[in-house]
């Protein structure tokens, strides 16, 4: 039976309840619900008088905890989306003792201990076997244990994930997973909240007329004024390297502008360029690994498609422009278009997908299975598609 809690004092010993104090949404949240520091806070509750967290109290603990504990080793958004535990062994096996439970099973059902456990877990999972898992795996593996991270019983878990943790208020700054399934973004620190970062903002990498659209954008305007973000310096989110990365709602937007504006009689996808951008650059603005930018169009790709083939509306005048999110989505799709007519053939999907991942001269069929397999991963983020290949039209 679950512990019966009336006030935060009731299962927050006085160290912690100091810690979220001096979170500031915290502390406006409690405010501004009559709550006053030095008396006794109430839980919120729900219609059927059960105590609960609210979103803002959530990030708050999960931030806590993994500032004290582990090192910004996990992701606070992995865990506030996360709701059940496994915590038994973790205290008796691997020693996680910060928090007493041996004895006293009730403790779980305090927050700070709850969430403890939860992120010791997350974090045993992250090196299970000594190898570095996708953020899939752990949260497959936390539902279902290892064995079955990759069975079909956890995926559906796996997807309200997805959903809850896109529900997660502001924009928070931990980055991407380097999983290319649907990730999106969270954060140890709000994109609201001065770090001491050196932000990247969006003004710099975007035309005034780009961010005209961006702001015309319904959802971007939406996330941008709840993450405080004001014209003329909108901030990029950062990871926890401070590597700028654009939100799920931010590329979809890019995407479809580039489409509306520059490829509306091509056929050229939002949603494909989007998993392509998933799967190149995990939405990093300067990109990853050895890929340049959003789409990983190096600059002589860019300059051949603007000089030989007209793509001009973005100008190419040097490495740095690939890293314009505009400017990288734009020849991004240039490039798919042209692979989609490669040597005059109009090319299926299966063809231009590996060709753009890897260079048209490197497509063999027989080994793009477990890439086109990705690809449609990557693309189950941004629309509903079949699993049959041949209705899987994406140009």
């Amino acid at each position: 039976m679950a512990a019966s809690f009336y006030y935060w004092s009731d299962c927050v010993d006085f160290q912690d309840m100091e810690a979220m104090w001096r979170e500031p949404e915290v502390s406006t949240e409690w405010l501004d619900a009559g709550e006053t520091k030095g008396s006794k806070v109430h839980l919120s509750r729900d219609p059927d008088g059960e105590p609960y967290l609210t979103q803002t109290e959530m990030k708050a603990v999960a931030d806590i905890i993994v500032r004290r504990h582990f090192d910004s080793q996990m992701h606070p958004d992995m865990i506030c989306a996360i709701a059940e535990l496994e915590t038994e062994w973790l205290v008796r096996d691997l020693g996680y003792r910060a928090y007493e439970v041996e004895g006293n099973p009730e403790n779980l059902y305090r927050p700070f201990v709850s969430v403890y456990f939860g992120a010791a877990y997350l974090k045993w999972l992250l090196n299970f076997e000594e190898k570095v898992r996708s953020e899939e795996f752990i949260v497959r593996a936390y539902n279902g244990g290892p064995i079955k991270a990759t069975h079909k019983s956890t995926l559906s878990y796996w997807k309200r994930y997805l959903s809850v943790k896109e529900s997660l208020p502001s924009r928070w700054s931990v980055g991407p997973s380097v999983n290319i399934a649907c990730s999106s973004t969270a954060s140890a620190v709000p994109a609201t909240q001065n770090t001491g970062a050196d932000y990247i903002y969006w003004d710099s990498k975007a035309s005034p007329e780009d961010m005209q659209e961006m702001w015309s954008h319904s959802e971007v305007a939406k996330e941008w004024t709840k993450s405080g973000e004001k014209r003329g310096k909108v901030r990029f989110s950062h990871d926890g390297n401070k590597r700028p990365y654009l939100s799920r709602v931010e590329i979809k937007a890019v995407a479809d502008i580039i489409r509306s504006k520059h490829f509306s009689t091509r056929g050229v996808k939002p949603s494909v360029l989007c998993a392509l951008a998933e799967m190149v650059s995990m939405r990093f603005v300067n990109g990853a690994g050895p890929r340049t930018g959003l789409m990983g169009i190096d600059y002589s790709t860019a300059f051949w498609l603007y000089m030989e083939l007209g793509y001009r509306a973005y100008r190419v005048d040097s490495v740095d422009d690939m890293t314009k999110p505009f400017v990288s989505m734009y020849f991004g799709a240039a490039y798919l278009a042209w692979l989609s007519e490669y040597e005059g053939r109009e090319r299926t999907p299966q063809f231009v997908v590996p060709a753009y991942l890897s260079g048209p001269k490197n497509v063999n069929h027989q080994e793009t299975g477990p890439l086109w397999l990705k690809f449609e991963q990557a693309l189950s983020c941004y629309e509903d598609i079949k699993r049959d290949p041949g209705n899987c039209t994406i140009l």
